[in-house]
């Protein structure tokens, strides 16, 4: 079922609106019994962890959680953790006084405060740094929080939502997570399926975004072939439906006469994949190398992608068989080019991977380096060197810096976060 803004399957409020969550589509069973799980956790005034990969929404789940509380009418506050350093997270979260530190000219509340009487969903919870870690544990705990700067605590009245796509039992074990902090959040736990477990919500998902992402001014549906449909719904997605979202969005580019094809699919699905000598040796980087990806990738890629669409479907059933074809596919692509003979090929390769890295992940430098297991000075200067920095400033379309709203405005913009799960 497509769920209009005003219910739910268990007629629940509708969560606050967000064009990063906005997906209301439960069709398959999976989704059903997460729904149902929603809605009894979610009258509950207990802390709620949510686990799920990147892209599965775990911000929509917090959404309907907070919809489900006696909660809803008051404000929902999002942070993404994974943008905060040390120094900014601790008055980020919990406020400062006026001359706590350097620059701090005014005294401002945190988002503890800024979410007081409603929900505070911090997401990439597994990011916060240790220190920050022991006192957020002492504001869950004692139900107040001190400003950086001040020795006067402020009551709250908090509900928090946490979410994260890191095992916290790995990260408590390796000493990176707090076992007090992990036991308290998990208080009441939801996974966030991933989109390959529930694949009856794929081509709903997918007609979803075709009309959210039809060319504006137009009332002329667009239909998605079968061919496209059994594409769409072979592929694994290990991105999730973020990654769907871009893969349809970008098909639409190339459709033309009221039907979504297999062929605008494969070119939006195309950059996933190595493409042969031919296609690196001439492929461009810059602020737009995801559009541009497909036309440099060869005939003989192009066909290999077909081929392989319907033994995908065949190879989800034994992902460890699917691994090792995608690791030979890629050794195979990588002997044409180096049988090809092309100079700079690294230094091509290598910004052809950041580049996707840094779409893939919304054109966020902090979590690209964290895909690539870089630091983000690394990635900086990657991005800069293929031009999709210059001088330190984006060359294209704004990041959205740093998926937060801001404490003076949580109130009045409550409905219009929107914050990346």
């Amino acid at each position: 079922m497509t769920l209009p803004l005003d219910k739910t399957a268990f007629s629940a409020p509708a969560p606050l609106a967000s064009h990063t969550a906005s997906a209301f589509v439960f069709e398959d069973p999976a989704s059903h019994a997460l729904l149902a799980r929603i809605a009894r956790i979610g009258p509950s005034d207990a802390n709620v962890l949510v686990i799920g990969e990147t892209g599965s929404g775990k911000e929509l789940i917090a959404r309907m959680l907070h919809a489900h509380s006696a909660r809803a009418d008051r404000q929902f506050v999002a942070v993404n953790c994974g943008a905060l350093s040390e120094t900014l997270a601790d008055s980020e979260l919990f406020g400062h006084e006026r001359g706590a530190f350097t620059g701090a000219a005014a005294s401002k509340p945190g988002w503890f405060e800024a979410a007081n009487g409603g929900t505070l969903f911090l997401d990439e919870i597994g990011d916060l740094p240790l220190s920050i870690q022991v006192k957020l544990l002492r504001v869950l705990q004692e139900r107040e929080v001190v400003r950086l700067g001040s020795r006067t605590p402020a009551p709250i009245d908090v509900r928090l939502i946490a979410a994260t796509n890191v095992n916290l039992a790995e990260a408590v074990a390796l000493g990176r997570f707090r076992e007090d902090l992990y036991y308290r959040l998990r208080v009441g736990a939801i996974e966030a399926t991933p989109l390959r477990e529930r694949r009856g919500d794929i081509l709903p998902l997918a007609r979803y975004f075709v009309d959210k992402h039809r060319a504006r001014g137009t009332d002329r549906a667009i239909a998605i072939s079968d061919a496209a449909a059994a594409m769409l719904v072979s592929h694994a997605w290990p991105g999730n439906i973020r990654e769907l979202e871009n893969v349809v969005q970008g098909a639409l580019v190339d459709t033309h006469d009221g039907v979504l094809g297999a062929d605008a699919i494969r070119a939006a699905l195309a950059p996933q994949y190595f493409v042969s000598a031919r296609g690196v040796a001439n492929m461009e980087v810059g602020p737009r190398a995801h559009e541009r990806a497909s036309q440099h990738v060869s005939q003989r890629a192009a066909q290999h992608a077909g081929q392989r669409a319907g033994e995908r479907a065949r190879a989800l059933a034994q992902p460890e068989d699917r691994a090792r074809d995608d690791a030979s596919a890629l050794e195979h692509a990588l002997v044409e080019l180096f049988e090809a003979g092309e100079s700079n090929l690294y230094e091509r390769i290598e910004g052809a991977i950041v580049s996707a890295a840094y779409q893939y992940c919304d054109r966020n430098q902090v979590q690209t380096a964290r895909l690539l297991g870089l630091s983000r000075n690394i990635v900086r200067a990657r991005l800069m060197k293929i031009g999709e920095l210059k001088g330190g400033r984006r060359t294209a379309p704004a990041e959205i810096e740093p998926d937060i709203v801001r404490p003076a405005d949580a109130e009045a913009r409550s409905t219009e976060l929107a914050v990346h799960d």
